[in-house]
């Protein structure tokens, strides 16, 4: 424990990794290319801040989120340099139906597997925010405008899911990835708009 604020026990690791999500976020928001570097760094605190608190497939999430973290920072460079990255586009209706048939059935296992093979108090929560993350992540690197959508549905799980283990700011934190979200949201319509067909 580093230190209370207002009675909530706080540590140097939740608050290093609330600080570096919320860089990331906002730097995604604005299409900056470094908000994948900086993601990296939130993904290794997180990493262990999850595992401390028996949120397993929240730990896991930060090892994929890692990986595309690198796949993402590669991809935006190779693809527009080092600046914005690529456009920003639309999400086919053969990326919903791929991305809803993962979402359900990948929510489905990780909830089965949390429960059977790990102690976590909370497995269908915890499932859904490692494979909806996962998808919206998937959108993120693609530039899909609909990514910030499902990321809006993971941080309305997260911030009672965080609540339930006690972890005050980070829940605090994925309230204001919400509200950053919907900038996302916002900022990313407008260059879409903007975009020449």
């Amino acid at each position: 424990m580093a230190f209370t604020l207002w009675g909530v026990d706080l540590t140097w690791l939740e608050l290093g990794g609330d600080l570096a999500g919320v860089a990331s976020v906002w730097l995604l928001t604005r299409q900056n290319v470094w908000n994948w570097p900086v993601g990296l760094l939130n993904t290794v605190l997180f990493f262990v801040l999850f595992l401390q608190s028996k949120l397993y497939g929240d730990g896991a999430l930060q090892v994929f989120f890692f990986a595309l973290g690198v796949w993402g920072w590669w991809s935006w460079v190779r693809k527009a340099g080092p600046t914005e990255g690529p456009p920003v586009r639309r999400t086919s209706k053969r990326e919903w139906l791929l991305l809803a048939l993962a979402a359900v059935g990948g929510t489905a296992a990780a909830a089965l597997y949390l429960k059977r093979f790990t102690d976590s108090p909370v497995p269908l929560a915890d499932g859904s925010v490692l494979v909806l993350s996962l998808c919206a992540t998937w959108g993120q690197v693609k530039k899909r405008l609909e990514s910030w959508w499902i990321w809006i549905g993971v941080d309305v799980i997260s911030v009672p899911l965080y609540v339930n283990r006690k972890l005050y700011p980070t829940a605090l934190l994925y309230f204001l990835f919400g509200c950053l979200c919907v900038l996302g949201l916002r900022e990313w319509t407008r260059a879409h708009k903007a975009r020449p067909e």
